[in-house]
């Protein structure tokens, strides 16, 4: 009728949605608690211990790949949600300090260290999570090199891929190959000012 309120289009429940998805997350993270390997967790499966259906999961994720990649990076320390942007030091200080609180949840947290140990040792999964995850923290890493470049932080003509592994190198010994090595509070401030140094006295 004439002047009456259009019904409006019931508005997509986001805090619902996120709810089903940690649902789900949890359902697989309780699984693999109970000592399921990942070759072994279906999608049905997964479905029954959430308690959603098999097309809830689909809408959400492509396929298991996707969403063992999603339910890692639940348990890993999460990225930085965003950089203080003030300088290259300190957002290279805040990527490094992200680095070396995973490494100490890869020490302290059993399922983690399970799951990516289990992961490496499926192709697609593992190269899923390198697409989806560490690709996209190598490129953090070397768009804040460049824009330190670009800034005057570091001279002109500096490798950017080189300068950003001589950064992210050493955290990666100590929280990868050498799982033994202290993880000082002030690691990733005493690496990227050592850096720093033999960069710019290269030039």
């Amino acid at each position: 009728m004439p002047g009456a309120p259009t019904p409006s289009a019931p508005a997509r429940g986001r805090p619902r949605s996120e709810a089903v998805e940690q649902a789900i997350i949890e359902g697989v993270i309780q699984l693999l608690e109970q000592g399921v390997p990942l070759t072994e967790l279906s999608i049905e499966r997964i479905a029954r211990t959430a308690g959603v259906g098999k097309a809830t999961i689909y809408r959400r994720w492509s396929g298991k790949e996707a969403l063992f990649v999603d339910v890692v990076a639940s348990i890993e320390e999460p990225d930085p949600a965003d950089l203080p942007g003030t300088s290259m030091r300190d957002d290279l200080v805040r990527l490094l300090e992200h680095m070396r609180r995973r490494g100490l949840s890869m020490r302290t947290s059993a399922l983690l260290h399970n799951v990516l140990a289990q992961m490496k040792t499926l192709p697609r999964l593992w190269d899923a999570y390198q697409e989806l995850v560490v690709d996209p923290r190598r490129r953090a890493t070397h768009d804040v090199v460049r824009r330190g470049v670009a800034d005057g932080e570091l001279p002109a003509g500096t490798d950017v891929e080189f300068a950003a592994d001589l950064f992210t190198g050493p955290m990666l010994l100590r929280t990868v190959m050498r799982t033994d090595a202290p993880l000082a509070e002030d690691l990733a401030e005493r690496i990227v000012d050592t850096v720093l140094v033999g960069l710019r006295a290269g030039h």
